[in-house]
């Protein structure tokens, strides 16, 4: 590589230069840059050095970071920096006499000098209520699974349907083919498909001697999968390969919607259900799941986490004495809002429809259904959300690469 050429990043991915470096100083500890647009960004020497992309730091093969930093005779500090003739930063580190160079690009996209929130969802993420005409956005996806993978035609359906699970937590795709296990196809669009006991694939439709209330006629309520999990999946979908039955209307309600009113509406249910413990348990003939957790979770952060609503897997609550009443009284205030019917959207499932929606956030349900006028049938899988961020991710990648290519 000559000084003409930008060095390489500590990842893999394409940063184009929307803006050039200006100027730089510096003092032992700290480099500070002024940038084409006005802005002026702050680096301290150790997060630099650690960050570098030489091969004393990363991995050439993987791009993990294979340094030490306490392997160092002292701190890393400053000696010289420049901007070269590139427009790659150049800072000479002490005590290794190092000098090492920096994507202007790569820079710019990670200064936390100027972020407002490094941990900032990749999609806004917007609450959403129902009534009698909301539906769950939908795009036509037909000859989405004929598309090579990681190709813009594939872009083109999978980008916005990722937008809506990660801003919504529910997206409906039309027009997919009625093949069987086509479900598994679509999944690994996205990336690995979770198994559970249920199977890597799950059939949704009424069988004799069913292992849940999922695999019968009757109406189910609303709740999210496999709470009884230490770490339920993050992601279902839903495709339709048959439906000809009289009833077995869909529900979906944004469970943090609800959460929202609870805290609004009604704050001691709130407080109570965010705190008390809850007995989760799928105490099936062949597996035993169980698991304790509140109704509702936040993040560290005090944001909504997840909800974990399922009536019918909730075991025996075994909690403080003195909670029992109020837990119990929290758990009918959530009940009455689950019955609003402002929280809900209905639809009927037809064949080629897939719903992919977000497993710790959305509740669904389902109306009862008479089996003898038809058949309904349903294939299922689970994935987690850390998969939808990172083909979204990837997606974001391949558009800055598209930009990088045009530029050069």
């Amino acid at each position: 590589m000559t000084h003409s050429e930008l060095p390489l990043t500590p990842d893999y991915d394409a940063w184009p230069v929307d803006a050039e470096l200006a100027d730089v100083s510096f003092t032992p500890r700290l480099v500070t840059v002024n940038w084409s647009d006005g802005r002026t960004s702050r680096y301290h020497s150790v997060w630099l050095r650690e960050n570098a992309a030489d091969e004393s730091t990363v991995n050439p093969a993987t791009r993990e970071r294979i340094l030490d930093l306490s392997t160092l005779s002292a701190w890393p500090e400053v000696t010289a920096a420049e901007i070269d003739d590139a427009g790659a930063l150049c800072v000479t580190f002490a005590p290794e006499d190092r000098r090492l160079r920096f994507h202007p690009g790569w820079l710019r996209a990670n200064d936390y000098d100027n972020t407002s929130d490094p941990e900032a969802p990749l999609v806004p993420v917007t609450t959403w209520l129902g009534g009698s005409d909301a539906g769950p956005d939908t795009l036509d996806a037909s000859g989405l699974l004929e598309t090579e993978p990681g190709s813009e035609a594939e872009e083109t359906v999978l980008a916005p349907a990722l937008e809506s699970v990660l801003g919504k937590g529910l997206v409906r795709l039309r027009n997919l083919p009625t093949e069987p296990d086509s479900i598994e196809s679509l999944a690994r669009r996205i990336g690995p498909v979770r198994p559970t006991n249920f199977g890597q694939l799950f059939d949704v439709k009424a069988k004799p001697d069913p292992d849940s209330n999922a695999y019968t006629s009757i109406a189910l309520p609303p709740h999210v999968d496999l709470p009884t999990r230490e770490y339920h999946p993050g992601l279902q979908m839903l495709y339709c390969l048959e439906n000809t039955v009289e009833g077995g209307q869909a529900v979906m309600m944004d469970g943090f919607a609800i959460a929202e009113a609870l805290r609004e509406r009604h704050p001691k249910a709130w407080e109570t259900l965010t705190r008390v413990r809850w007995c989760y348990a799928n105490t099936a003939r062949t597996t035993d799941y169980v698991w304790y957790e509140p109704m509702i979770r936040l993040d560290a952060r005090g944001e909504l986490l997840e909800v974990r609503i399922a009536d019918f897997l909730r075991g025996p609550l075994q909690t403080a004495f003195e909670d029992v009443e109020p837990a119990y009284e929290a758990l009918m205030v959530l009940q009455q809002l689950l019955r609003d019917p402002a929280f809900s959207i209905r639809f009927t499932y037809h064949p080629g429809d897939v719903v992919i929606f977000d497993n710790r956030r959305l509740l669904h349900a389902r109306d009862a259904f008479e089996n003898s006028t038809g058949h309904r049938w349903l294939q299922g899988c689970y994935m987690e959300r850390d998969e939808v961020r990172s083909r979204y991710r990837m997606i974001q990648r391949a558009r800055r690469q598209r930009r990088v290519d045009d530029a050069a």
